[in-house]
């Protein structure tokens, strides 16, 4: 975990200097070139007007696509700019064609907007939702997957790094069986772009959804959306507008030949611009350290509350992430957040509706999630630990 410049990037960090932040996967603290840039942007939209600022820097808003790119190892042109990562998967799973008896193969632990969505493209379709089931390591068992494999297989979609604890799903197990099959495969990155290396050409899935907020350290209301190019014009996106589409005619128009046709003409154009700073502030520490040093870290904070006597730990998986979700024996996941907040600590809480039929399988309650990121210490591990024992 030594390959990171940390005194650099915690100078870089304001937020550093006054509390502890493990809430990395609801939303990271921007770093000051990030934060400072965002603040600008907005100001010169307050000073000089929105269009003309966005017009003035169109340059650093098409950026967002080549850094993008860069991260997933993409085409700029397979890049979309959108609100969320909700909707930027929403954009794509709405589009797909699914038909009475076709099939939707995920996870257990799959998160909760996502199923909401697959049951209601079932009731709207008569489509079938089915839940591979996990492995012994709490994974999914692509065994399983395979196994379930059919003609009427018309989506495989899953949850990268699920919200509700430290699993990190076999992506690219899962795209080789996509590909094998000639399934199209979509992968929520929500919490795992910004935390580790994530490469579409590798992992083999067609369409990828991510946040800006969390681990890419963005602002919030920012999201992206790979979609592969050979994709693109196969899909109509549920939404359109004068962005997304041009109109020809009074009775015609014609959809944008690259991945913006899933954008909306207005968005938040300082937030884009930013992300993009984000994502160029993350390739220059570099993805592989960035890894090393947050999976290094929830190593030790797991070690470190196995050490108490007041901790059940309840993360799944063979590789496991930056979040780490657990039980107190006494206190409840609030009581222990309050008390930790009025510590200056931020942590949250994972509650059954985002890993529902995971948390149903194994009889869990809400649970205490700590996720930490590169720019935390081993020092703020220990002080968390030690305040969880002096509770």
């Amino acid at each position: 975990m030594d390959s990171i410049d940390l005194n650099k990037i915690r100078l870089e960090t304001r937020g550093c200097s006054d509390l502890i932040h493990f809430n990395n996967a609801g939303a990271s603290l921007m770093p000051v070139p990030v934060a400072d840039y965002l603040y600008g942007f907005l100001q010169e939209e307050e000073l000089k007007g929105g269009y003309e600022t966005a017009a003035a820097r169109n340059e650093e808003l098409e950026n967002f696509y080549t850094a993008g790119a860069q991260l997933l190892n993409a085409k700029p042109s397979e890049i979309a700019f959108v609100e969320n990562a909700t909707r930027a998967w929403d954009m794509v799973f709405y589009a797909l064609p699914l038909e009475r008896g076709d099939k939707i193969l995920t996870t257990v632990s799959e998160y909760g907007s996502n199923l909401i969505a697959y049951l209601h493209r079932a009731k709207q379709t008569g489509a079938k939702l089915l839940v591979i089931p996990n492995d012994k390591y709490g994974q999914i068992d692509v065994e399983a997957l395979e196994a379930t494999v059919d003609e009427n297989t018309k989506l495989i979609s899953i949850s990268h790094i699920p919200t509700g604890g430290g699993l990190v799903n076999p992506a690219k197990e899962v795209g080789e069986i996509a590909k094998k099959y000639k399934i199209p495969y979509l992968l929520d990155a929500c919490q795992s772009a910004g935390q580790m290396p994530l490469d579409v050409q590798s992992i083999g899935c067609d369409f990828l959804s991510a946040t800006g907020r969390k681990y890419l350290r963005g602002p919030r209301g920012t999201g992206l959306l790979y979609v592969k190019e050979d994709w693109i014009k196969r899909l109509e996106p549920p939404l359109l507008d004068q962005f997304a589409a041009e109109l020809i005619t009074g009775e015609n128009y014609e959809i944008r030949a690259d991945a913006k046709r899933f954008e909306n003409w207005e968005r938040y154009f300082a937030g884009q611009a930013a992300l993009g700073r984000a994502i160029d502030y993350a390739l220059k520490i570099g993805l592989e350290p960035i890894q090393e040093r947050v999976f290094g870290l929830a190593a030790y904070l797991r070690t470190k509350l196995e050490e108490t006597d007041v901790i059940n730990l309840t993360d799944e998986g063979v590789q496991k992430c930056g979040l780490v979700t657990f039980q107190h024996r006494k206190l409840s996941a609030q009581q222990l957040k309050s008390r930790l907040f009025d510590q200056n600590v931020n942590v949250s809480i994972s509650s059954g509706s985002g890993m529902k039929l995971s948390y149903e399988a194994r009889n869990l309650d809400p649970l205490l999630r700590a996720s930490v990121h590169y720019y935390n210490t081993t020092d703020e591990v220990e002080k968390f630990v030690s305040i969880i024992k002096s509770l």
